[in-house]
């Protein structure tokens, strides 16, 4: 730590901490930086007898003083006690040796911490991000001469199964001149190049780079031109028909799973994120109890990727539970969503799941509350809107510098309290997000999996990819698919009406009706995540049972009465649900068919 002593505590409120600046040999404040990182230094040594030196972040400047919010807990912390300043905004290392990692909020590696210091962790440690003793195979892909930009490839490094592109500094300014260039094993901090810029000056370039976490990496890349941002074109294909058919997901889009407790958000994010077609992702447990997320750190290393080998291999997890700093658990989205830039700016799928979005909002009020600002709705700070829909505008589709398209899928769940769809939180992020998961707690009781309430769920990219949906699974689909949904609105209406009257108050059409909506709630919007089958449904397979279920549903049948109804739908339903666990391969899903449509051609 060799940043000079600027600052001294002033006033300790919980996490915020009040520094006066002091003045340097001209009579003038030491300048300081909104989101600035500076370390408070308690002159009351560790126990250990080390000295600590606790991270913050600057969060308001006032002349001659600032309130930054300490990421750690400040017990011990006094009037007095000395402050140095970093100079840099909050930041995270991009490089080679991410994937697979556990960090918390400040990308500090949970399990190096742990093999050193046992699982308490102790106050005021900071261990670089990044492994810096491993080496790494550099192959460079530009020559002595060649002249670069912000964000153009320079080597490539194989990291597992992916190919980790190094780029040129995001915050190189104007074209720069390669002078010097090696190829080779080397850590991430030993230089790989040297730039000329356009003033004479060189720099080295690693294989590793800081980046502020609250700047989108794609910013300075897109004013410059040579990065672009695309509309969305095409679906996340997550292999759970509910989505993938009725309330599709965009590559590049995004979405939002609230729920009550209970209804099953850690279960369906787990499954989106082993199936569906991306190829890198990033998990954000921010603010959740810890046994769920010891549940998601121990069972990602050994859970079998359909890609190949195990999901950690190209996983990252930050993780903050509710019993660590406030503040960190604040900052946990925008490392996570930082990481997940990087990669896309390589030209990968990244797919981002952040949970829950409610706890990021909630430490954000309480740091709020600390500042003594001015509270909007349910105590919530009042730039609560603007702050949501920043995150969720971070997610797109963008084209690198090498004409490569990567994306950034974000998914953010959402824990209202008691399941209250009309809080602050969950209605920000509704009108900021294309598609809306609503899970419903009167599902989840059932069983239903996923336990999504398809009438109160919507997606916008319905409409919107209409014609990928044409290319690829035909020209009526998206019509095909409203058809079934107002078929489950309408079936909705009868069983309302059949609480009150009972069978006997019902027509046959509508009894007939209500039937139908049942019998593709049970075969198509429900799914089995313990079968082998059933659990990941392929787009084509998708395709082939949505064409047969609606052509069982759309059929003119002669009923004489609502007991040949029931027994006939029972019956149907029965064989439907067969068909869903048997292999496409197998015999028995060939029997299944041949007896649907036996079934069919006798009515």
């Amino acid at each position: 730590m060799d940043q000079k002593i600027t600052a001294q505590v002033v006033a300790v409120r919980d996490d915020i901490v009040t520094v006066e600046l002091g003045k340097n040999e001209e009579g003038v404040f030491h300048p300081i930086l909104k989101n600035e990182v500076v370390y408070i230094c308690p002159l009351r040594t560790a126990t250990d007898g080390r000295q600590e030196y606790l991270q913050a972040e600057v969060l308001r400047v006032r002349h001659g003083e600032a309130d930054v919010q300490v990421f750690e807990n400040t017990r011990g912390v006094a009037v007095g006690d000395p402050v140095r300043q970093s100079g840099d905004m909050l930041s995270v290392a991009l490089g080679p040796g991410l994937l697979g990692q556990v960090y918390d909020g400040l990308q500090n590696p949970l399990e190096i911490i742990a093999s050193q210091n046992g699982f308490f962790l102790p106050r005021g440690l900071e261990v670089e991000g990044i492994d810096q003793q491993q080496h790494w195979a550099f192959q460079p892909s530009v020559k002595v001469g060649d002249r670069v930009k912000a964000g153009d490839l320079i080597g490539n490094v194989q990291e597992g199964r992916f190919k980790h592109r190094i780029m040129a500094p995001f915050n190189l300014y104007g074209e720069a001149e390669i002078s010097w260039v090696q190829e080779g094993s080397f850590t991430v901090t030993t230089p790989v190049a040297r730039l000329r810029l356009e003033h004479g000056d060189e720099i080295e370039v690693t294989m590793q780079q800081k980046w502020p976490v609250r700047v989108p990496v794609s910013e300075p890349l897109l004013r410059s031109g040579k990065s672009k941002r695309h509309y969305p074109q095409e679906p996340l294909l997550t292999s759970i028909r509910l989505i993938d058919t009725f309330f599709p997901v965009a590559r590049g889009g995004t979405a939002c799973i609230p729920g009550p407790f209970g209804a099953g958000k850690t279960v369906l994010q787990s499954l989106i994120s082993r199936f569906s077609d991306v190829d890198i992702v990033v998990i954000v447990a921010c603010g959740e109890r810890a046994g769920e997320v010891v549940e998601t750190i121990t069972e990602f290393p050994n859970m079998p990727d359909p890609k190949g080998g195990t999901l950690m291999d190209r996983t990252v997890i930050i993780c903050n539970t509710s019993s660590m700093p406030v503040a960190a658990r604040e900052a946990s989205i925008y490392t996570g969503i930082t990481i997940s830039e990087y990669y896309r700016q390589m030209g990968y799928n990244v797919l981002l799941i952040a949970d829950s979005t409610s706890r990021w909002a909630q430490a954000m009020r309480e740091t709020s509350g600390r500042l003594e600002e001015i509270p909007g709705e349910e105590a919530f700070p009042a730039y609560l809107d603007s702050a949501v829909r920043a995150l969720y505008e971070r997610a797109g589709l963008i084209e690198n510098n090498a004409g490569d398209m990567g994306s950034l899928t974000l998914i953010g769940t959402v824990s209202p309290a008691g399941g209250n769809f009309e809080e602050p939180v969950t209605q920000s992020t509704l009108r900021t997000v294309k598609t809306f998961l609503g899970l419903s707690a009167e599902r989840a009781y059932k069983r239903a999996y996923p336990a999504v309430d398809p009438l109160i769920s919507w997606s916008r990219y319905l409409d919107q990819l209409a014609d990928w949906y044409a290319e690829h699974l035909g020209a009526d689909w998206v019509s095909q698919v409203k058809d079934m949904q107002q078929l489950l609105d309408q079936g909705e209406a009868v069983q309302q009406m059949m609480q009150v009257t009972g069978e006997e108050g019902v027509t046959l059409q509508d009894y007939i009706l209500y039937h139908k909506s049942i019998c593709l709630d049970q075969v198509y919007l429900q799914q089995d995540a313990f079968d082998d089958v059933d659990i990941s449904v392929p787009i084509e397979r998708q395709q082939a049972l949505f064409s047969l279920l609606r052509m069982a549903l759309t059929s003119s049948n002669e009923f004489k009465d609502k007991v040949e109804v029931r027994d006939y739908f029972v019956t149907l339903t029965g064989l439907f649900r067969n068909l869903n666990y048997s292999r496409t391969d197998s015999p028995d899903y060939r029997r299944y068919i041949d007896e649907i449509n036996t079934k069919l051609n006798l009515r």
